[in-house]
């Protein structure tokens, strides 16, 4: 509970005229019941001196008050003087810094650092696209009020920068068609890791914006499809786990999304990607798409057959040789149903970040973006 603040606080001073006047004591007859000098007296009267704990004690004594109440009155008139520039604007600062991802943002350069907390507030507030710091955020507007309270602000400032940096993004007209050629040209370029440098061009002639986000710290956030309108289909990744196979999972997860034109209401956000587990069907349904695409189902299945439990590294090469697919998708799809355990062939999940970020519209990873000069 705040506290409450008068709207008005005088100084002791004013207090000590009024105590003796009711007893009909000039300042002099006073300094010389206390033992002080008057000017001492003239000057709290005149509020050009504070008042000391010593003289709090006779002021008490003399006038039957307690010491404890002139050093109220003299803390509450300190505190008056510099609580209308101070306190209320580190009370907002605070609230702000409690509500928002704050220090990230200045830190990737989202928005600027400022000394005025109406500054900050205002640059909070268009970045979210908000009208007020109570009300939600824009870009959540036609979610359900569960949805966006399974989403973090961590998760939403990441969302808007993304959306900020799709409108930035260079792409042809998007068609169906063209998605459709699009998954098979990825699908044909998952071999190798450096091949996924062509990733951002691929899907910008397909009418798709690919933008690459670093994740803000404690977002567990791996990627998310939406839409700027219903032509424009957006995949943002933050590339959080550096690895061949999740790169490419998640990226045909997306895909998924965009097929069935998800994500226009409202956005999808991917946490735990893979994962089957408490997810909605049409989540099950793009992680089961997605890892078809990679390896056929009956394929994967049959390799499982023939080969479990002993799943040597010519075993594992000679499968994704035949496929045409990176080993270490094949070694993530065995992690993830369970067969091979997490340890084992943790060396072909190789790192494909460096080779993303050559193509791709990038924020974060060393990297800061002014919208301003890309727009």
């Amino acid at each position: 509970m705040a506290a409450r603040i008068p709207a008005e606080v005088f100084p002791p001073g004013e207090f000590l005229k009024d105590e003796l006047e009711a007893r009909g004591w000039t300042q002099i007859e006073f300094a010389e019941i206390i033992g002080k000098d008057t000017r001492l007296v003239s000057e709290i009267i005149g509020g050009k001196r504070t008042i000391t704990p010593e003289t709090a004690i006779v002021f008490g004594e003399a006038l039957g008050t307690g010491p404890e109440l002139w050093m109220n009155l003299e803390s509450q008139y300190q505190l008056s003087k510099v609580r209308p520039s101070g306190q209320i604007s580190i009370a907002k600062k605070a609230e702000l810094h409690s509500k928002f991802p704050v220090r990230e943002m200045i830190k990737r350069g989202w928005i600027e650092a400022t000394k005025s907390v109406d500054v900050l507030e205002r640059q909070l507030l268009d970045f979210f696209g908000m009208e007020s710091i109570d009300s939600t955020p824009t870009f959540m507007h036609a979610a359900k009020k569960k949805s966006y309270d399974e989403t973090s602000l961590q998760q939403l400032a990441w969302l808007c920068r993304a959306r900020s940096l799709a409108f930035a993004a260079p792409v042809d007209k998007f068609s169906e068609s063209k998605l459709s050629h699009a998954i098979m040209e990825l699908r044909e370029k998952v071999e190798f890791v450096d091949t996924t440098r062509d990733v951002a061009t691929v899907l910008s002639r397909a009418g798709i914006r690919f933008v690459v986000v670093e994740g803000l710290a404690g977002s567990k956030i791996d990627g998310a499809c939406f839409w700027l309108d219903k032509t424009a289909p957006v995949i943002a990744m933050s590339l959080r786990f550096d690895r061949v196979d999740n790169f490419w999972h998640t990226l045909f997860h997306e895909l998924d999304h965009v097929k069935h034109k998800e994500g226009m209401s409202q956005p999808i956000i991917e946490i735990d990607i893979q994962s089957n587990e408490q997810k909605p069907e049409h989540e099950i349904r793009a992680n089961d798409a997605a890892a078809d695409t990679l390896i056929p189902t009956k394929e994967l299945e049959g390799f499982i057959a023939r080969v479990n439990p002993f799943f040597s590294d010519e075993a594992v090469m000679g499968f994704a040789n035949r496929l045409r697919v990176h080993p270490g998708v094949v070694v993530g799809q065995l992690h993830n149903r369970g067969v091979l355990p997490w340890s084992f062939h943790r060396k072909k999940l190789e790192k494909i970040r460096e080779y993303v970020l050559e193509s791709a519209l990038v924020d974060g990873f060393g990297r800061m973006v002014n919208l301003t000069d890309i727009h």
